[in-house]
């Protein structure tokens, strides 16, 4: 009986575990219930071909491609300088005569409303004199001509304004110096340059004088080397270089604070080696106060003419310092043989009588004038140009 009663028992518990999991399989879910989680697939590991390395996934191996090798980029070269064609030198002053004749309202015009007065008393040939003298022709050349006018308007008496114009013109290029050779020396001597040394002081555009130079000899159709020998200012080498690279002229230069001497002796060398016609030598902007910068620049000269023959020594001048120009001349003149005055700023000036103060005073005559600001502003001195734009047509 015992033995009845403990099956009945088990079946019983087998019957309720049945019927709870029954329930619990078909029960409702739960509609805000998460999804169950997906346990991730496991990666396919391929098996290395020739080159991969190993342990490279399929994935990625089947979607991954290496980007070849970046080539450097190649260093772009600066465009190459455009090289300028210059107009000759010939015509230039006639071409920029409107601006000397800006000079006349002191000098010229002024002295030809003193000489056309119908009565010259001694009041009136005091206010030429104060005018030639204002002008910076100097004491002596306005004495002589004064004198000169004087006896010249006793002699005619009377004087219309053309007889005045044509009287003070006449002075004015006796003056003036019309028959002094003012030829520029820049013809090359058989295998050997010409050299033209260009020396001033500080501020009156010696450096811009030098490249405009090249310039107008380039348009001559000569071969130009230029020196960069004003190695105390370090912009006047890059400035030399800019006027060089613009009419394709190649520029010698070493580093600031070198020896000028040894610039210049550079340049020549490579001038001859070169075959060009003629090497330009910018000196420092010497400062007339100090002798020994004095003394420099003649052992540049000296150091030149151990390779050749130095043709041209050019004076630059400010046309507008009037007789502290005078004073840079004379000392200039003693340290180097001058052969030739630049006289720049001309333009626009009433101190056009410079010209015939330093020429007399140097016995050397004004070879270059710079008539304004322009690369082609610089030409050859005309005598009669010069007069004719002071007095006016």
């Amino acid at each position: 009986m015992d033995g009845y009663l403990g099956i009945v028992v088990i079946v019983v518990v087998v019957a309720l575990l049945a019927v709870g999991g029954m329930f619990l399989l078909f029960r409702p879910r739960d509609r805000h219930a998460p999804p169950p989680v997906r346990p991730p697939e496991a990666p396919t590991i391929t098996e290395p071909g020739p080159g991969q390395a190993t342990g490279v996934l399929e994935e990625e191996a089947a979607t991954t491609t290496v980007p070849p090798p970046v080539k450097p980029a190649e260093p772009v070269a600066p465009p190459a300088p455009v090289i300028e064609i210059p107009p000759p030198s010939a015509g230039r002053m006639v071409r920029l005569r409107a601006r000397l004749a800006r000079s006349q309202s002191t000098l010229g015009k002024g002295l030809l409303e003193l000489l056309s007065r119908d009565r010259l008393d001694d009041d009136a040939w005091d206010e030429i004199e104060d005018t030639l003298i204002t002008a910076d022709v100097g004491v002596a050349p306005t004495r002589a001509m004064v004198e000169e006018l004087r006896t010249r308007v006793k002699v005619l008496g009377s004087r219309s304004h053309e007889e005045a114009r044509a009287l003070l013109r006449e002075q004015l290029l006796t003056q003036i110096g019309a028959d002094m050779d003012r030829t520029l020396h820049t013809a090359p001597h058989g295998e050997r340059p010409a050299v033209v040394l260009v020396v001033g002081v500080n501020g009156t555009g010696k450096t811009t004088t030098t490249g405009k130079l090249a310039r107008a000899l380039i348009g001559d159709g000569r071969k130009v080397l230029l020196g960069a020998a004003d190695t105390f200012r370090a912009a006047a080498a890059d400035q030399l270089q800019t006027w060089g690279e613009r009419v394709g002229a190649e520029v010698v230069r070493k580093d600031e604070g070198a020896d000028p001497a040894s610039v210049a002796f550079d340049a020549v060398s490579k001038g001859i080696d070169d075959k060009v016609d003629t090497v330009i030598v910018d000196t420092a902007g010497r400062l007339h106060t100090k002798t020994g910068l004095m003394d420099e620049l003649g052992k540049v000269k000296r150091v030149i003419e151990k390779k050749a023959t130095v043709d041209e020594v050019l004076l630059v001048l400010d046309a507008t310092t009037g007789q502290n120009g005078m004073r840079q001349a004379q000392v200039f003149a003693e340290a180097v043989n001058i052969t030739g005055i630049v006289l720049t700023k001309l333009d626009g000036t009433a101190k056009g009588g410079i010209v015939i103060s330093v020429q007399r005073e140097l016995g050397v005559p004004v070879k270059l004038v710079g008539l304004g600001e322009g690369p082609d502003d610089l030409a050859p001195f005309d005598p009669e140009v010069f007069t004719d734009a002071l007095l006016g047509d």
